[in-house]
């Protein structure tokens, strides 16, 4: 379901909640819903005043409710894109008669007309940041050499920085404006590229670049992209470096099918400085990513193998591995990511490997920036050295985790919160004031529904609450935060039954959310045929009573 209906836009009216119904719900189940409410609100049924002016605007409400949605254009806009769909610019030109996916592709029309107006003021920076250390004098210091100095030495012998924008022209051009600085042991240069990219069709595009560097000269170069079938694509790259003594050609072509919903098979060929031929197999599914790559080629001929894990939890952790071995030597990685708030995830991977030694790279993604810190702890294999780099991140992490990030993300999720609840609390207000008055006029049929469940042994709403429950004896600090909804639901029972849909129960006749922005449950105490009932039910989730499984065992 799309936007309106979100979260995240508190106040906006859930008409298939209000009316109690399903979202595949009937024209004569919608009718049914809309009649009953509309007995319980008419204003004509009410002679006080106030009560009366409560009834004609509850009443409008449901009749808003029920006119959407018993318009089959009109809901099929609503169960696309929310509330705020119908007041698109633009809808009053629409022909009445079309389908549900008429109106949609007329909708995306005018979105992708809005968003063309906003092309210029929208750009996609992307950046890198590494900074290389040094750190082997922690591990392979010889004492006798560094007598006069009290510590090991820790510095940085390389830095690169890079970073990318994108403008877009028109609808299909955009040109990429891209830049690198490195340095290495004192010595370094800079690079700067400009790319300009058409999307040619709805299977392909194409890229031409420029570039120039102190070190390098000026650099010319085609990409190309193409769909062959819906399994098959190709990509398609030429290079010209120019130099003072010669022209470097350079040219990469690499074809690549899905063999099947997660899985990639990869050729690629490479002509050119380092001429290689190389096969990949790439599979990805919700809970693992497995790469299989072998390459021939002058002078890197390898074989790799990797693995990577993903946890299915709200942090997003991963764990992975991989070997590779070639005409280099030998290369063992393994290392761990996690999401430490909405837009940053740190991973730390420990790099093992015949000749090239121990090291460790620490990796921070920080929305679209990503800054790397390569540490190069020794050139052998030391015991003592993988010891640290694998318990070294790790008690870091934990204790950044208890004294930092876990504090921090608690004070960020209650400044959110409190936010979100003065951004809508003047619209609270208005839905609790209409909750309210929404009790009151149904006192009368309450009263009477009572009458009739009683006579026949039937279903008697006794307590009901809504809102944030507070059961973990490890939140006692936090306060429940509920509404008294006993009359709004027993108004809702019908022949012995209550039935509530899988939509948010804030948005029922009687209801309102009690607090903005966390998790809310209904807790039901209810009598059927003489015996006590209970139930908790998430706020999205149906519920259907009376049930065996809700009885109150009274020996207990």
């Amino acid at each position: 379901m799309a936007s309106a209906l979100d979260d995240d836009e508190i106040g906006s009216d859930d008409y298939y909640s209000l009316l109690n119904v399903r979202r595949e719900a009937t024209q004569d189940e919608l009718k049914a819903a809309y009649r009953r409410l509309c007995m319980l609100y008419h204003p004509d049924k009410h002679r006080d005043p106030e009560l009366k002016r409560q009834a004609e605007q509850l009443f409008n409400l449901v009749h808003e409710a029920y006119e959407v949605l018993s318009d089959p254009q009109a809901r099929a806009i609503y169960d696309i894109y929310g509330k705020r769909g119908l007041d698109v610019e633009g809808w009053e030109v629409v022909e009445r008669k079309r389908t549900p996916a008429e109106i949609r592709e007329e909708y995306e029309r005018l979105q992708r007309e809005r968003e063309e107006r906003r092309l210029q003021q929208r750009t996609n920076p992307k950046g890198t940041i590494s900074v290389g250390i040094d750190a082997r004098d922690l591990f392979d210091r010889y004492e006798e050499d560094y007598d006069d100095v009290a510590f090991p030495q820790v510095e940085i012998n390389r830095m690169h920085i890079s970073q990318s924008i994108e403008a877009p022209l028109t609808t299909t051009d955009t040109a990429i404006l891209s830049g690198s600085l490195s340095t290495h042991n004192g010595n370094g240069g800079g690079t700067i590229n400009l790319a300009l990219r058409r999307v040619t069709s709805a299977k392909g595009w194409g890229e031409l670049e420029f570039g120039a560097g102190d070190t390098l000269g000026p650099l010319f170069g085609l990409k190309m992209f193409r769909n062959l079938t819906p399994r098959l694509f190709v990509t398609a790259q030429c290079g010209l470096q120019f130099s003072s003594q010669r022209v470097r050609p350079d040219f990469t072509t690499v074809l690549a099918r899905h063999l099947d919903e997660n899985t990639m098979g990869y050729l690629q060929w490479r002509w050119g400085m380092q001429s290689s031929m190389n096969t990949s197999i790439v599979r990805d599914t919700k809970s693992s990513h497995f790469t299989f790559t072998m390459q021939l080629g002058i002078p890197h001929t390898f074989m790799m193998m990797s693995y990577q894990y993903k946890f299915q939890d709200e942090d997003q952790t991963k764990i992975k591995g991989s070997v590779k071995s070639g005409v280099f030597g030998t290369v063992v990685e393994y290392g761990a990511e996690r999401k430490i708030s909405r837009h940053s995830v740190l991973g730390a991977t420990v790099r093992v490997g015949v000749p090239q030694g121990v090291s460790l790279k620490i990796k921070l993604n920080r929305a679209s920036q990503t800054y790397f810190f390569p540490i190069h702890l020794t050139d052998q294999l030391l015991p003592s050295a993988v010891f640290y780099a694998t318990v070294g991140p790790l008690v870091f992490y934990l204790a950044m985790q208890q004294l930092i990030i876990r504090p921090y993300m608690r004070a960020q999720k209650e400044q959110d919160l409190e936010k979100q609840r003065e951004l809508s609390a003047s619209n609270i207000a208005k839905k609790k004031q209409e909750a309210e008055a929404s009790v009151l006029l149904m006192q009368e049929s309450v009263r009477r529904i009572i009458e009739a469940e009683e006579s026949r042994m039937g279903l008697i709403i006794l307590n009901a609450w809504y809102g944030k429950f507070v059961t973990d004896n490890s939140r006692k600090h936090e306060r429940a935060k509920v509404i008294d909804v006993t009359v709004p639901l027993q108004c809702l029972v019908k022949d012995s039954k209550l039935i509530l849909t899988e939509a948010t129960k804030s948005g029922l006749p009687g209801f309102y959310d009690p607090c903005v922005g966390e998790e809310k449950s209904l807790k039901v105490l209810y009598q059927f045929r003489g015996v006590m009932h209970q139930v908790l039910s998430g706020d999205t989730e149906p519920l259907r009573i009376p049930k065996q499984s809700h009885r109150i065992d009274t020996d207990t």
